[in-house]
Parts: structure tokens; C-alpha cells; sequence
């Protein structure tokens, strides 16, 4: 069986195929049925020539009816097989787009620009993106004050945190994509979202790919979700949870997105296998320095593979690993008492992600019944020295740090607009900091206490969740955690979730 990850590069081979074989079939059935009429109609004259002195016309004229009605009678048989066959087929090629993910979004990019014959007004409605709007809105309580939420031995940069407490706007995703012309797609997505009491809006990806590279290669440039991980790459409207795992949040700052090249190749295989580059500007957490480079200040490799196991099973396997090297990268949580202080790292920064998604669905069909099993593993290793600052006050700490992570959740849907998730995601870290010099008047314990750095408590959380979809274009979800990622005392969080999709909205990854 072709993978469901690879049958976009067979879609036009596989669908003239597949629309022929059951119309052929139907034309064997047809000829095979008349032969078979004719073959009887034959019957009655010889059996008439040889019994023509016992039987009279009467019992012959008889027979011919009967006859004509078993024609009568096959042929509708046959153009009610028929009438099944196309809808057979319209249903698997509904089922077939659903099951593969990018395939339609590869198809547009795939097809020709549009030649333009009448002037500046056919230039004119030569570009018609698609454009999609992704309303997200969310009301929030937690057990304990969300102000006080960190994750001990990691620091929290980027947009870490937990969601604003009551009712509030989460983020809002304006998509507008399209082929630029036989070479080049692009597609650029703003997101408004609130940050600290304020409404923001930024640029969260903006990039063109090529479309006529051979061999296999493919070339992406502008901003983007670097292949980091499996959960990076997607937007948070596509998301299980209606958070991010503590995984993204201690490692990515939430979620990773920065300005770059990159090369992939896809093998070919009979199996999806790709792998690639990243050449990254380096700018955002937690690279978060060097982006002046002409190489940029992070890199990053990837691998993955992934295909189907019979005809209810599939699955997704990557490998990535992000060199940085951070200069005065900072947490964004501190203590209320202590806010005018900065504790930031420079140095050297090793990220390898695992991950691993395992999807079963009774014959490749999930729109009524399926299970996804998904996790990931986070090592960092990072090694330099962390700047102290409040004020006049100085103090230089070495740091050599090693940490690691992991979630792993899983979703059924046990009806066609229901589903039910669960997730375990939990922190270690086993940092080594001292204090190599600082201003008077400064206690090394209690700079070492405020870097936030010391893992005194790993993190962790459970979390469940159940959703309904009213439709493709609509989604209602609640989810309460239990958090024990600032102590073990836990924090009770209540999450009530919608999305809603306007517009022409592509398909999803796997």
C-alpha cells in the first residue's frame, strides 16, 4: 500500500486509475450480461425447431416475454451497480484528500500559473489567494495566582506562560497563501494575540517555496516553523490541547519561529523519508543572539519517516537537532519583589528532539472512529556563562547545564464530532551553577536562587480534555489540568476553548 504521507506525488496516476478500473469492470459486467441474454434467446428457437409439433405459438410468444423481462430486469441490475460504483468513488476520493494532509495544498502548488489573455484585467484576476481567518477565544481559572508560574531549572523566554486568566481572546490567525507563478508559492500568516494586557500583532510566517526543483530537493526562504520536533511546526488552532505542552514552553519559549533558508529532499521511496537544513537568523528565543550572520546565528537538521502498516495504521517518526549559540538570552518571569532583575545566558546551545506519532483508523477512515498516539523527547545541553544585572549591581555565574523533557498524549474519537484526549508531559534538569564574581553587597545563594536556574522541583502535569466539532470549520473544547510545575502542590486549571475557521482553509499536516 503507498503511504498516505507520499500519495500526493501519485494523486492524478492513482485517481485515473482507480476511476478505471471500476468503469471497465462495469463494461465486463455489461458485455458479459448481454452475452449471456443473447445465449438465451437462443434456447427457445432451437428448443422450438425441435419441438415444433407439441408446442404451439402461443406458449413461444409466452417465453419471449418472460424474456424480455429478465433483460429488463439485469439491465437495471446493472446500471444500479454502476450508480454505486461513482458514488463508491466519490466518497473514497472525499475520504482519500482528508487522509493525506497536505495533499490539496500540494496539488495548487503544483498547478500552472495562470496565463493571462486579456491584458492588465486578466493580470489582475490571475492573483486570488486563498485567504482564511482562525478565531480562538478562551476563558481561563486556575487554583493558584498564574503571575507565580515558572518552570524551575529552565528559562522561560519567548511567550511562556500560562493563558490570561477569564474570559479572553487567544490567538487570531489571518492566512493569505497563493502560487506566484510556476516557480514560487507563497503564503504569509499575521497573528494578533494579548500580551500583558495589550493587543499585539506580528508577522508569524511569511515565506515563499519553490515548486520546480528536481531530484526531490525543495527550498523554502522567509519566516517560518522551524522542523523542530513534530508539535513546532504547527499552528496552535491545530493543536489536541488547547495549550502547549510544558516541553514547547521550557525549550521552544512556546513555539519556535524565525527567519531562514531551507533545503529539504524528499527520498524516492516507497515510504515518506526527508531530510534537511536549516539556516536560521538566530534572532528569537531561545537562540536568541548571533543574527547578524551571514550563515545565521542558529542551525538546524532534520529527519523523518514515516508511511502506513496495513490498512488501519500509520505513522510519523522525526529527528531534529538546533545548534545555537545564545547571547544575553533572558527569562521572562522573575519575582515581583526582584523585577528589575536580568539573569542572561551566552554561550553554547544543543537541542535534539525526538518524536513519534502513531495514527490507527478502521480502513484508513477516521472521520468516525480513530486513535492518535503522539509524543516527543527534549535534551538540551548548554554550556557558558549567565550576566547578572539589577542596577549598578553585577555578578557573572558559570553555567553548564543539561536538561530534558517529554509528553506524551493521546486522542480518540469515539463518535464523529467527539473526541476525548489525555497527556502526561514532565521537565528534568541537572544544572551546574556557581558565582565566579559579583558586586558587594550580593549573596551568591541568593543569586542562584533568583536564576531560576537551580532544579530544585521537576515539573510536571496531567491533562485532560474532550472536544466537539460541529463541523470542519467549527470547534468547542474543555480541558482541566492538574499542574505541579512550580511545586507539588498542584494548580487546578479550567480551560474552555473555541475555534473557529473562516474562509478557504488548506489541509492540515499529518
Amino acid at each position: 500500500m503507498k503511504s498516505s504521507l507520499l500519495r500526493y506525488r501519485h494523486i492524478s496516476r492513482n485517481r485515473k486509475t482507480e476511476q478505471g478500473k471500476p468503469a471497465h469492470a462495469a463494461r465486463h459486467a455489461r458485455h458479459a450480461g448481454l452475452a449471456m441474454v443473447v445465449a438465451i434467446l437462443h434456447i427457445p428457437a432451437a428448443w422450438s425447431a425441435e419441438q415444433s409439433g407439441a408446442e404451439g405459438s402461443g406458449e413461444i410468444a409466452e417465453l419471449r416475454r418472460a424474456l424480455a423481462d429478465m433483460r429488463q430486469q439485469y439491465e437495471a441490475r446493472i446500471n444500479a451497480l454502476e450508480a454505486r460504483i461513482r458514488r463508491a468513488e466519490i466518497s473514497a476520493a472525499s475520504a482519500e484528500t482528508k487522509a493525506t494532509g497536505n495533499e490539496a495544498r500540494i496539488e495548487a502548488r503544483a498547478a500552472p500559473a495562470p496565463v493571462p489573455t486579456a491584458g492588465i484585467q486578466s493580470r489582475a484576476n490571475a492573483f486570488n489567494p486563498a485567504i482564511s481567518l482562525i478565531l480562538q477565544g478562551t476563558g481561563a481559572s486556575y487554583s493558584r495566582n498564574p503571575e507565580h508560574w515558572r518552570l524551575p531549572g529552565f528559562q522561560s523566554g519567548g511567550e511562556a506562560g500560562l493563558k490570561s486568566e477569564g474570559l479572553s481572546l487567544d490567538e487570531t490567525e489571518l492566512t493569505a497563501s497563493a502560487n506566484v507563478d510556476n516557480w514560487f508559492y507563497g503564503q504569509v500568516t499575521l497573528g494578533l494575540h494579548e500580551h500583558a494586557g495589550e493587543t499585539e500583532v506580528h508577522v508569524e510566517e511569511a515565506f515563499l517555496e519553490n515548486l520546480s526543483l528536481p531530484g526531490g530537493f525543495g527550498l523554502k526562504a522567509g519566516r517560518f516553523f522551524p522542523e523542530i520536533g513534530y508539535l513546532n511546526t504547527s499552528h496552535s488552532h491545530t493543536w489536541d490541547f488547547a495549550d502547549v505542552s510544558l516541553t514547547g514552553q521550557a525549550f521552544l519559549g512556546r513555539q519556535y519561529h524565525d527567519d531562514g533558508l531551507r533545503l529539504s529532499w524528499l527520498a524516492p521511496t516507497e515510504n515518506y523519508l526527508e531530510f534537511g537544513v536549516e539556516v536560521l537568523r538566530g534572532e528569537k528565543f531561545p537562540a536568541s543572539g548571533n543574527s547578524d550572520r551571514l550563515l545565521g546565528g542558529a542551525q538546524n537538521w532534520f529527519a523523518r519517516v514515516g508511511g502506513d502498516i496495513g490498512a488501519n495504521h500509520s505513522f510519523l517518526a522525526g529527528l531534529s537537532h538546533l545548534r545555537a549559540e545564545p547571547e544575553k538570552r533572558s527569562s521572562g518571569h522573575t519575582h515581583e519583589d526582584h523585577a528589575g532583575e536580568t539573569f542572561a545566558f551566552s554561550g553554547d546551545s544543543d537541542l535534539t528532539v525526538a518524536s513519534l506519532v502513531w495514527k490507527w483508523a478502521p480502513g484508513g477512515n477516521a472521520a468516525n472512529r480513530s486513535l492518535t498516539l503522539q509524543g516527543e523527547y527534549f535534551h538540551r545541553d548548554e554550556e557558558g556563562n549567565v550576566d547578572f544585572e539589577n542596577g549598578a549591581s553585577t555578578a557573572l555565574l558559570p553555567y553548564d547545564g543539561a536538561q530534558q523533557g517529554a509528553y506524551l498524549q493521546g486522542v480518540y474519537r469515539f463518535l464523529p464530532n467527539w473526541r476525548a484526549g489525555i497527556r502526561h508531559d514532565r521537565l528534568w534538569s541537572d544544572n551546574d551553577l556557581g558565582v565566579a564574581r559579583k558586586s558587594a553587597g550580593l549573596d551568591n545563594n541568593e543569586l542562584l536562587e533568583e536564576s531560576g536556574l537551580l532544579g530544585r522541583h521537576d515539573p510536571y502535569r496531567w491533562t485532560l480534555m474532550s472536544d466537539y466539532s460541529n463541523s470542519e470549520f467549527s470547534r468547542l473544547r474543555f480541558q482541566y489540568a492538574k499542574d505541579y510545575s512550580v511545586s507539588d502542590d498542584g494548580d487546578d486549571q479550567f480551560l474552555i476553548q473555541y475555534i473557529m475557521s473562516l474562509g478557504s482553509h488548506g489541509a492540515h499536516s499529518y
